[in-house]
Formats: structure tokens, C-alpha cells, sequence
């Protein structure tokens, strides 16, 4: 009998171990210790082999924590690999996403179709178009693949977010004697997940909230890239995750203790106490190479001696590659027949529960649909299209458009429960908030009035770990969540690496970006964005939309629901826009449009100035000034809204030139970088320098900002550019800066 692991952070004694001969009945097979110990070494070769075949890779922890990889897929985790998208599934993150190989390995064994071991050996190849075994893992849940992790850290948010996703689910949908959410999410980990700040942003939240439903699976070896962590790192994990609100197990002789370790794995499963369970599982990276215990063997190939070596030390021949023995396979067998009973018990289940309450049946089947569903528009049932205000009913004095973001999270989040929306501690400045929202928390802190059934979640002052929960809630299933986030604009800084994840798993995520100029003076420079959106635009998949007034924002929300996807962000002011008579929702889809024209003589010269979001308004009080002749030149000015960038550089080559012709001297305004801007027009009014802190209209003109100056700076660079009374268009490539400098003393 294996000793019961110790546990710490509970007020609950130690579950008894699981004897050894009832291991069989938990999954694996009905091996002796020494059988076990011969397949894992068997997993070890095969992973040394993987990695030396194209000579690159990670096969420090597939060997090290191999005997992890056992106890979880051949006895502890729930699965059926049949059928991927269970409903009921564990999900299973491997925020270590260097380990990949562990995971395949695994799935391969298991008997998920795709993973044969043709598939196994083309890790790290060339093969670009079939091969799934890519060098992190990335989302296929059919396959066995949860969500993509690499950047170190993220993962685990994204487990808390999948933890938090069954949780609600189970809330909202399980009744007595009929629960068809109860499931477990584990999240494998190592020493460099728990080192970034992400992960402790996220290890902070799950311990608030009480997911128990949670086990941190956390493989010490305690090396990286570098070396031992003891260089840079003196933490005590275990007290500090207990001080979290963790439970804490420790297993020593993790490498070679499957036993030990399958017992403290169910021992944390059934631990639901109001805690997540961390599992520290001492292991020995690399365990029988010639460099195991040292940073070498992290993340480079062992070379062809060290595999000889490797083999030798197994007792297996040096010539034999790829290798994995009936014992292997039989070892993993029941998997299937274990998948499809448990699965057969939920359907039954699930027929019950069916009879008894057919709408809310008929809701969780459409939630947990994987893949597309003719019901749905944006994972959502049709009628919300219908919900949002027209133009005709929006407030018609001037507002900020994070106000009218909040038009449309209170007319579809109470109705919709797909809605799980939260912010980074600025519930009231990001406008997600509605009428009788619960937030969710956890039910034994009834003195926070919310619930596992809550839908407002307070992230706290935790950005980089809101987006990447979010992401795990979006990656939950295809119409599970519609993950709402909110910040200002500028701390989605320290959430851009989950977004760029989110864009990278094609996730939809909805981000409120608020406060998004230097029209939030009072709060000084450090608070507004310049050169920020510039990164938003270029990262591949991310919506990123400016809207210009009320109107504007109406067409931004409907494409981010639409956009199953991609992840949006809906860029928003603080200050107040006017309702723009020109501004056109349906418009907005094509990412930039004629908003305003000001028309003078016919012999007036043709001007085309293109702005987003709070800047629109003041480029047609501009528009009109030139267009007036009060400047000795009357000019036709037509002012383009562009929402998105993105949008409009797909559209046909046809419209976007009727839009900006390239025959006319066109000229951007936005208060930020003009890093853009040289891909649609001749000349820019944008940003060099930070902002300042001082009142919003003040600080618009001192920038230059102004109608009457951008008027006359137009007209100036304009006169520039006539010849012998006609204006003569610059060359590609002559882009004017026409505030170079422009600030304060300027």
C-alpha cells in the first residue's frame, strides 16, 4: 500500500489510500508495480525517441513526469475518447505547454483516433498541413486538446476559467437526484507556470472563489531554461497557495510512485471542501538520461549517445525506436470501454433530466453543441438581434460611448445566460453592470451576496489573468459563454498577451476598452493610450473597433457577438460624443464608411479626411470650417468614419476607393500613433509625444486637436502641395506628419 499523501490547507483529514490491487478498477490495468514501472519506461524511450527524430523538442518533463501522465489518463480523469466533446468530460490543461508530448503520448495510448502513432512521429516535422503534434499544444477538443497553452502561466487562468465555467453550469442547470455537471478540471503545471504573474493572478482568484472543482497538478522538478529555480526563487509554494485558500498534497519519488500518485490525484478529486487542491509531485526531469536533474535536458534534443544511453538503462535495445509493447497498449485499454460507460450513465441521466425539464435540456444541448448551430446567431439564440435600440430610440444628446456599451450589456446580459461578464475592478467606469445582476462567488461567502449561478465576475486588479479566464471560458464549448471584459484601454496592455491568445485560438472574447484618449486628462499620461491600439490592429484575428458615437457602438457590439471566432475589442470614450446624423450601424461592418460631407463650389478643392472614434466629431466641425471659405480656400470635404481597420481592408478594392480616393489628398485624425495611417492617406493629425494631465478639452487643443486648427493645418499642408493653382498629390511614401511636435509650448 502506498502512503496516503500529506495534505495541508484542509481542515478535513487525509482521505485513506487507494490499495494497490484496486487500482484496476481505477483504470489501469491490472499490472503489478514492476509491469507499471516497464511501461513507464517504455513512455520514456518513446519520448527521447520523438524528440531526437527531428532534433527538437521538450523531452525533459515527458520523461520526468511520465508517471503523472499515467496516473491522470489511465485512472483518474473521466473522458471518453470516443467522443471528445463530452459534455460531462474532465477538461484537462496542460498550462506546461512545452510538455506537449506528454499529452500525446497519452491520447495516443488512450485510443483517440487521430493520435495514431504515425501521429506521434511527426512532432516537430515539416509536415505543416495534417500533423496535430505541433510544438505546444493547440485547441482541438475533439482530439483531446482543451485549449492552446505555450506562454507559461496562461494556462492555468485558463483552467480557472473552464473550472469556473462547470461550475456556473452545475449551478444553473443540475437538480436533485439529476446533476449532469460534475465534472473536474485539472491543470498540469510547472515550476515556471507558477513564477508568472499570471498564474498567481489566476491561483488567487480560484482560491477566493473556492473552485473545488479544481486540481492543480504541479510537477517540481524545479528546473527551467536557465537552471535550478532555487537561483531566482525562495518561495514555499505550499504555504503560500494554503494562504491563497488552497488545499495543498504533497507526493515525494514522483517519477517512479505511480501509486502515490494516483492516490493523492483521487484523493484531490474528492476533496470538495470549498477549496481547489494543488498536488505537488516531486519528479526528476529527464528521469534516466545521462543530463536528467539538469536545465539541459528541458528543451533540447539528448542527442543519439544519450538516447543509447537512455535505452540501455531500460533495458531495451538501442536500435529499437518508436516502440511501445502490447503491455503498453493493454495497460491503456479499458480507457475506451471505461469512456463509453461513463458516458452511457450520463446519457441516461441526461434522458431523465430531458423529461423532467425539456427547456432547460433543450438550452444545455444548444450550449454544449461543438461546432456550428443553424439556431444560433453569435451563440445566441436569433431574437437578440432584434433587442438592440435603433437609432431612432438612442439618447440624442451627446454621451460617452462607454455609456452606450452599457445600452447593450443591460438589454441582453439579464436575458441570456450565456452572458458571463466581469471587470478588473472598474465595474462602474466600464458600464457592464445591469439591473438584479449576482456576481459570481462562492456560496459559503453568503456576506458576498452572489452565487456559482452568478453572472458579474469580479476579477479584481488582475488583467492579464481576466482575459486569459476569459479565454477559458470562451473555449469551454462553442456556445457555452459569451465572455464580457472590461478595463481601460490602457491596462489592456497587461492583458494583450491573453487576447493575442484568444485571436490565436480563434475565441470569441468581447473586451470593453474604455477610457481610450488623451481625452482622460485628469488621470494623466500614465492613463491614456498612443501607441497602444497600433498593436491591437496588427495582431492577426482581433477585431479592434473605434466607434464614433452611440450609433457606432450599436454595429461594433453586433459584430463582436457575431464573431464566433475572434476575439473584439470595442475601443470607448469617457467624454461625451454627439449622435452623429450620418452615423449608420449596418455601416460598420464594412470598417469604414462616408460618414459627413461638406460640400462648397464646384470649383472647391476635393478634400478626404478619415478619424475614428472620438475624433470623428471633431473632423467634420473641421469638414465644415474648410468647406465654409472662411480660409481664402473652399474645399469639399468628405469625412470617413473607419471603425475598424481590419474590416475595411477586407473589402473589395472597388468600394474601399470610393470611400478614400486615391485621387484626393486624404488626411487622417486620431489622437493616438499615426503608425497606421500611411496604409490609407497622405498626411496625418496624430500623437508624438504622451498625453498630459489635465481637463479633456483643454488637452485636445493643446495636442492640436481643435477644429479650427486641424482646419488650418489641412489648408496649410494643402497650399503646400498647389502648383500653379492645382494641388499636386504626394508621391507614395511623402507621408506628412502635420503635428510633428505639436504640444505644450508649440
Amino acid at each position: 500500500m502506498a502512503p496516503a499523501a500529506t495534505l495541508s490547507g484542509s481542515t478535513e483529514p487525509a482521505s485513506a489510500p487507494v490499495p494497490t490491487k484496486q487500482l484496476a478498477a481505477a483504470g489501469i490495468a491490472a499490472n503489478t508495480v514492476e509491469q507499471n514501472e516497464a511501461v513507464l519506461r517504455e513512455i520514456r524511450c518513446l519520448a527521447a525517441d520523438l524528440v531526437q527524430q527531428f532534433n527538437g523538442g521538450h523531452p525533459g518533463t515527458a520523461m520526468g513526469a511520465a508517471s503523472i501522465g499515467m496516473a491522470l489518463w489511465g485512472s483518474v480523469m473521466r473522458f471518453n475518447p470516443a467522443d471528445g466533446t463530452w459534455a460531462d468530460r474532465d477538461r484537462f490543461v496542460l498550462s506546461a505547454g512545452h510538455a506537449c508530448l506528454l499529452q500525446y503520448i497519452y491520447l495516443h495510448l488512450t485510443g483517440y483516433k487521430a493520435w495514431t502513432m504515425d501521429m506521434l512521429k511527426r512532432y516537430h516535422s515539416t509536415d505543416f498541413e495534417t500533423s496535430l503534434a505541433a510544438g505546444h499544444p493547440e485547441i482541438d477538443p475533439e482530439n483531446g486538446i482543451e485549449v492552446t497553452t505555450g506562454p507559461l502561466g496562461q494556462g492555468i487562468a485558463n483552467a480557472v476559467g473552464l473550472a469556473m465555467g462547470s461550475k456556473h453550469m452545475a449551478a444553473h442547470y443540475n437538480k436533485p437526484g439529476l446533476e449532469i455537471v460534475a465534472n473536474t478540471v485539472w491543470c498540469f503545471t510547472g515550476d515556471g507556470c507558477i513564477a508568472e504573474g499570471v498564474g498567481v493572478e489566476a491561483l488567487s482568484l480560484a482560491g477566493h472563489l473556492g473552485l473545488d472543482n479544481l486540481v492543480l497538478v504541479y510537477d517540481c522538478n524545479k528546473i527551467t531554461v536557465d537552471g535550478n529555480i532555487d537561483s531566482y526563487a525562495s518561495e514555499d509554494h505550499p504555504a503560500k497557495l494554503k494562504s491563497m485558500g488552497w488545499n495543498v498534497l504533497q507526493v515525494e519519488n514522483g517519477s517512479t510512485d505511480v501509486v502515490a500518485i494516483v492516490n493523492a490525484l483521487e484523493q484531490a478529486k474528492n476533496l470538495r471542501n470549498g477549496k481547489p487542491t494543488c498536488v505537488q509531485i516531486t519528479t526528476i526531469i529527464g528521469y534516466g538520461s545521462k543530463k536528467q536533474d539538469t536545465n539541459p535536458v528541458h528543451g533540447a534534443a539528448l542527442g543519439d549517445e544519450d538516447v543509447k544511453h537512455v535505452k540501455r538503462t531500460f533495458g531495451y535495445a538501442e536500435e529499437q525506436k518508436f516502440h511501445l509493447s502490447k503491455q503498453a497498449y493493454d495497460t491503456f485499454a479499458s480507457a475506451k470501454t471505461k469512456g463509453d460507460q461513463l458516458q452511457a450513465r450520463w446519457n441516461a441521466t441526461f434522458a431523465e433530466y430531458t423529461k423532467a425539464f425539456p427547456e432547460l435540456a433543450r438550452q444545455f444541448q444548444q450550449r454544449n453543441t461543438h461546432g456550428d448551430c443553424d439556431e444560433l446567431v453569435g451563440g445566441l439564440p436569433k431574437e437578440w438581434t432584434q433587442m438592440l435600440p435603433a437609432k431612432s430610440e438612442l439618447p440624442s444628446g451627446a454621451m460617452p460611448t462607454r455609456k452606450a456599451s452599457g445600452i447593450v450589456v443591460q438589454a441582453l446580459a439579464p436575458r441570456f445566460p450565456q452572458f458571463m461578464v466581469g471587470s478588473a475592478d472598474l465595474l462602474d467606469s466600464t458600464f457592464v453592470s445591469w439591473k438584479d445582476m449576482v456576481e459570481f462567488q462562492s456560496p459559503n461567502k453568503p456576506q458576498l451576496g452572489g452565487s456559482f449561478a452568478g453572472r458579474q465576475i469580479r476579477y479584481g486588479i488582475r488583467e492579464h489573468a481576466m482575459a486569459a479566464i476569459a479565454n477559458g471560458l470562451a473555449g469551454y464549448s462553442s456556445h457555452g459563454f459569451v465572455p464580457v471584459i472590461s478595463t481601460f484601454f490602457m491596462f489592456f496592455l497587461y492583458a494583450a498577451p491573453a487576447i493575442r491568445m484568444s485571436a490565436l485560438q480563434k475565441l470569441r472574447l468581447i473586451g470593453i476598452a474604455t477610457h481610450d484618449s488623451i481625452g482622460i486628462g485628469e488621470d494623466g499620461p500614465t492613463h491614456q493610450p498612443v501607441g497602444l491600439a497600433s498593436f491591437f490592429r496588427a495582431v492577426p484575428n482581433v477585431q479592434f473597433m473605434r466607434p464614433a458615437d452611440a450609433e457606432e457602438v450599436m454595429g461594433a457590439w453586433t459584430l463582436a457577438l457575431k464573431a464566433n471566432k475572434t476575439p473584439s475589442i470595442l475601443s470607448l470614450s469617457r467624454h461625451a460624443l454627439p449622435l452623429l446624423p450620418g452615423s449608420d450601424r449596418e455601416a460598420v461592418r464594412r470598417g469604414g464608411y462616408i460618414v459627413h460631407t461638406a460640400e462648397a463650389g464646384a470649383d472647391a478643392t476635393p478634400l478626404t479626411l478619415v478619424a475614428t472614434g472620438s475624433e470623428v466629431s471633431v473632423a467634420i466641425e473641421a469638414a465644415n470650417i474648410l468647406a465654409s471659405g472662411e480660409l481664402q480656400q473652399s474645399y469639399t470635404v468628405k469625412v470617413v468614419s473607419m471603425p475598424c481597420m481590419t474590416l475595411f481592408d477586407a473589402q473589395p478594392a472597388e468600394y474601399r476607393h470610393s470611400v478614400i480616393p486615391p485621387t484626393q489628398l486624404s488626411v487622417a485624425v486620431e489622437a493616438w500613433a499615426s503608425l497606421p495611417w500611411p496604409r490609407y492617406t497622405a498626411a496625418s493629425l496624430s500623437m508624438h509625444t504622451f498625453g498630459h494631465s489635465g481637463p479633456q478639452q483643454q488637452l485636445f487643443e493643446m495636442f492640436g486637436f481643435h477644429p479650427t486648427n486641424i482646419a488650418a493645418k489641412i489648408h496649410q499642408h494643402a497650399q503646400s502641395l498647389t502648383r500653379d493653382g492645382t494641388l499636386v498629390l504626394p508621391r507614395i511614401g511623402e507621408f506628412a506628419e502635420l503635428l510633428l511636435g505639436y504640444a505644450k509650448g508649440h
